[in-house]
């Protein structure tokens, strides 16, 4: 049987950015709905880094503690659930749950994150978010001075390279076939006894998630400790594109300064609006969506 009701804001997405946005919404006495399957990008990453007071602390540690705290609110509630269907209404929207509940509510907030997509490459997945990372101002500082490779091309890989440098000698950049780069960037990478080598990689030879080695298609192998990649994504819930939210060129969905999509009422904060993944930054952004949200509710009745 469906369940219903109503509230001023449902928040589709409960980790760091959107308990971020329900506390500024709680606080300010607004009921509010997070609605949150409980699959977080970073489930298998062992420790999170670079927002203080929570250094090396485990992600599922901070995000428990987030939530106790949102709680609190009375105003806000929390619903482990996965929302399938958005829907306009005259008064705002609608959202449908996996399990059958109907929310309705003035305002929605997306913080939904983004869903990486791993290559095909033997050992990868099990090293993501271990060994095999995707910043260098979140995992960096744990592999200083190690042995290092970039799974990366062009001005890509040359970016993530500048970063990683000052971090390890040991740099070595995986293209993944012909290298794309301009002569000043080639000088550079010899400048700095950076290696590049072009041969598609095959495996990555793991024990527990830590790599051992890189493993090419031609069947020699390197010894690594650590695997920066550039990834591709998706975004986690189709939902803000079929109401109408623009994505970037990048992918990610089109927000203003004040975390505005390009759909009246719609806000987005995260991940999914972002290139720069962190826990620190997501929950910055969700705190500066709640306000804007609860600005606008108050605009529209003041």
């Amino acid at each position: 049987m469906e369940e219903s009701k109503h509230v001023e804001v449902i928040i589709i997405g409960g980790s760091y950015a959107g308990l971020s946005a329900a506390m500024a919404l709680g606080r300010s006495m607004r009921t509010t709905l997070i609605i949150d399957g409980g699959d977080p990008c970073n489930k298998q990453t062992p420790n999170s880094h670079n927002f203080i007071t929570q250094d090396g602390e485990t992600p599922a540690a901070i995000a428990k503690k987030a939530k106790d705290q949102v709680l609190h609110y009375p105003t806000v509630t929390f619903l482990q659930d996965i929302a399938v269907h958005g829907y306009k209404k005259q008064d705002g929207f609608e959202i449908v749950t996996q399990s059958g509940v109907r929310v309705t509510a003035k305002k929605l907030i997306f913080a939904t994150g983004i869903k990486d997509k791993l290559p095909e490459i033997k050992g990868f997945s099990e090293c993501w978010g271990i060994s095999v990372i995707h910043c260098p101002y979140c995992h960096g500082y744990e592999y200083r001075g190690k042995r290092t490779a970039i799974m990366a091309n062009g001005e890509r890989a040359f970016h993530v390279a500048s970063l990683v440098n000052n971090l390890t000698e040991h740099l070595t950049v995986l293209t993944a076939g012909k290298a794309d780069f301009d002569a000043e960037q080639r000088s550079k990478f010899q400048r700095h006894h950076i290696g590049i080598i072009e041969m598609p990689v095959a495996e990555i030879q793991h024990e527990n998630g830590m790599v051992q080695n890189v493993v090419f298609s031609d069947g020699k192998q390197l010894g690594f400790n650590a695997v920066y990649a550039a990834v591709s994504f998706e975004q986690h819930s189709t939902i803000p594109e079929e109401l109408g939210c623009e994505l970037t060129e990048q992918g990610y969905l089109k927000t203003d300064a004040f975390y505005k999509t390009t759909v009246p009422g719609i806000y987005a904060c995260g991940d999914n609006t972002s290139m720069m993944r962190s826990v620190a930054g997501a929950v910055a952004s969700g705190n500066m969506a709640g306000a804007m949200v609860n600005m606008e509710l108050t605009r529209e009745v003041f």
